[in-house]
């Protein structure tokens, strides 16, 4: 007897697939999607710090780090100091960044094109909604947890 389409099971596969293809278009440009993701990020928050970045990429600071690093060889990316904490560097975007960005935009919007190939834009902008609803539900839940936890903390201190 088949089983119906699992939401969950089904979100994770197209994300998998959609990195994996992101994967695979990132290595024929000589970077890898991490250095993507990176490079992205940045331009849309310029000076985030190493850690923020981390937080963001759900990854070890080394490892962005060791991903800064990389990029700053090619020169795209250049660490700065804070100007408040010196222990703290900022990134920025190099102007060689930018025809990899340009790149980048022509990769997203091509592989864009291929998931909603045989999607209506009806039904794209329904996908879009329910998804931001589903997202913006498990950030009021997970911030709602974390203000109860903090709360439970501070009453045993």
């Amino acid at each position: 007897m088949p089983q119906s389409p699992d939401l969950l099971f089904l979100l994770h596969d197209v994300a998998r697939l959609i990195r994996q293809e992101a994967d695979r278009r990132a290595g024929m440009h000589g970077m890898t999607r991490a250095q993507w993701v990176i490079l992205i990020w940045l331009q849309r928050q310029p000076g985030l710090s190493q850690k923020e970045l981390a937080e963001i990429l759900e990854v070890e600071p080394i490892t962005v780090a060791r991903l800064i690093d990389r990029l700053e060889a090619r020169g795209m990316v250049e660490r700065r100091p804070d100007l408040k904490d010196r222990r703290i560097w900022r990134l920025h975007l190099m102007e060689s960044a930018q025809p990899v960005l340009d790149e980048m935009e022509t990769e997203r919007a091509d592989i864009l094109r291929l998931l909603t190939e045989h999607i209506t834009i009806t039904t794209q902008h329904e996908m879009i909604e329910g998804l931001q609803q589903m997202k913006a539900t498990l950030l009021s839940k997970c911030r709602h947890k974390v203000l109860l936890k903090d709360a439970s903390v501070k009453d045993v201190a």
